[in-house]
């Protein structure tokens, strides 16, 4: 299979969707690679490094799209993208489809093959490609978080472990997931008061044997979130429902009653955000503030720390990848489970039932491409 990786053109988006490892990988089963020029640069990959893994560079994405059976990309196509896809190549990357409509149209258009990273599900539930960047965010978070808690970004001005005699900022993350979880490592390590909200009492349990003693969990409903964000000083949003539209779990109202100061960080802004008034954002310009609430809401947060992002994602994504080249898709994606909860739109049709309910778009089930 000939596979092509485009540079990403995204705002401040520095990852890429293969290490030279993964290239290599790729190129010694028999598939050829064209790298765009440049395109792991912004991960610490240069073009030489992709040449001695065995891949070739071309100058233009649009040169790789001409070329490729399948592209591979970190961020979903944006619009000086959409005519490059042709009719039934294979796109292989993060899409969040039910937070953007145009964006389905436009893959509806193409006629592609769209395989989202963040539906490829095992049959635990558990989501492969999208737990590394998760991961990721869910600790850059906190990070984020404290930095903008400190009063020149228009925080409250708390230092998110206090001191000897000061009590230390107090955490609020709603989600006990992937990124929930991460999020509370690093806030409990950085001596935080914190607290997971989450409706699975199951994984409260879990959490509650696992984490440190001063992380605490508690179950979410309205009641109780309206309680805890009056007293909370940094607010983080890691709900997910696969491939669906987040819901909104800190509505604007709520607001009102925070202190001054307040961050807001919407980790699930990728899937529309759980705070209702959340917006994407970029690291360029990454916040803004409501009723003296800030919002930090990059769309895509890890992109900021993109070499260990690119690694991370690359370690997840190739063995799915070398299935893909080496099976085609349909015959991998009938194969393997994950992969086939991964399709989205093929040929027009669009075959992931929580994308078409997004949008009260028709609904295709995905045998009638599989068999």
């Amino acid at each position: 299979m000939i596979i092509g990786v485009p540079k990403e053109i995204k705002n401040n988006e520095n990852r890429v969707a293969l290490t030279p490892a993964g290239a290599q990988e790729l190129s010694k089963r028999g598939n050829t690679v064209y790298i765009q020029t440049q395109a792991g640069v912004g991960s610490g990959f240069s073009d030489e490094e992709y040449k001695n893994a065995g891949a070739k560079i071309l100058p233009t994405a649009a040169e790789v799209f001409a070329i490729a059976d399948m592209i591979m990309k970190v961020k979903e196509p944006i619009e000086q993208e959409y005519n490059l896809i042709k009719k039934d190549q294979l796109v292989f990357t993060y899409f969040h489809f039910a937070s953007y409509e145009p964006l389905l149209h436009a893959m509806v258009k193409t006629g592609a093959v769209c395989l989202a990273y963040e539906t490829v599900e095992r049959l635990d539930g558990s989501l492969p490609l999208l737990i590394p960047m998760s991961e990721v965010a869910g600790r850059m978070s906190i990070q984020e978080g404290a930095k903008y808690l400190e009063k020149p970004m228009k925080g409250r001005g708390i230092l998110l472990g206090g001191v000897p005699g000061v009590m230390p900022a107090k955490v609020l993350i709603l989600g006990g997931g992937v990124v929930g979880t991460n999020a509370a490592k690093m806030a409990a390590g950085m001596g935080a008061d914190v607290i997971i909200t989450d409706v699975n009492i199951n994984r409260l349990r879990y959490l509650d044997d696992v984490m440190p003693k001063n992380v605490h969990t508690m179950v979410s409903n309205e009641y109780v979130l309206r309680e805890l964000v009056k007293t909370h000083d940094l607010i983080i949003g890691g709900v997910l429902v696969p491939g669906a539209k987040a819901p909104k779990l800190i509505t604007r109202d709520m607001l009102k009653t925070m202190r001054p100061g307040t961050v807001l960080v919407d980790v699930a802004v990728d899937q529309g955000g759980c705070i209702e008034t959340c917006r994407p954002t970029t690291h360029e310009d990454p916040t803004f503030i409501i009723d003296d609430v800030v919002h930090y809401c990059v769309a895509n947060m890890p992109g900021a720390v993109p070499y260990t992002s690119t690694l991370a994602l690359t370690n997840a994504t190739l063995p799915y990848a070398i299935k893909l080249a080496t099976q085609g898709w349909k015959k991998a994606c009938s194969e393997n489970v994950d992969l086939k909860k991964g399709l989205n739109v093929i040929g027009g049709k669009v075959v992931y039932k929580a994308v078409s309910d997004a949008f009260n778009t028709p609904y295709t089930d995905v045998k009638e491409f599989l068999g």
